[in-house]
């Protein structure tokens, strides 16, 4: 794969302004290791290397397993996530598919059981942030950094 264009070239002023919207999220308040988890997740659906690269490394340098980051494709097959984290993880998904689900009633139902209505937006806009950097690093085909192998 060969990167298409370098964004922060092409368009410096855009992407501060991506780099702006990602530190408010950051400083959000949600908790940080749901907050990779999040990334994490729609990372894997919309199938963005550079990102999940990037979030899995963040999330175990904040603390999160091995064993959660590997089965997190697989959530609602696991008993390691607590209701606030299958919350988030569901309005994730419904939120990322959002042309195909529409984010249903029942998915709200469950997350605002979970979260406060001021979490609840910061939570998607954390979703609709890691969604916006995905379609960039898919679109322009980033790569993410890779690690030779010494020679034997």
């Amino acid at each position: 794969m060969k990167p298409r264009l370098n964004a922060y070239q092409a368009a410096p002023n855009a992407m501060k302004a991506m780099a702006t919207l990602e530190a408010h999220v950051a400083n959000s308040g949600l908790d940080p290791t749901l907050m990779e988890l999040v990334k994490i997740r729609a990372s894997q659906i919309n199938g963005c290397a550079f990102c999940l690269n990037m979030h899995t490394h963040d999330a175990r340098a904040k603390g999160e397993t091995e064993e959660r980051i590997y089965l997190l494709n697989a959530w609602r097959e696991s008993p390691l996530y607590s209701a606030h984290e299958r919350a988030a993880l569901a309005w994730t998904e419904a939120v990322t598919l959002i042309a195909d689900t529409h984010v249903p009633d029942a998915v709200y139902e469950e997350v605002r059981a979970e979260f406060e209505p001021e979490e609840l937006v910061k939570l998607t806009l954390l979703i609709t942030t890691i969604n916006a950097w995905n379609r960039f690093a898919i679109s322009f085909r980033s790569i993410h950094p890779v690690k030779v192998k010494a020679a034997a």
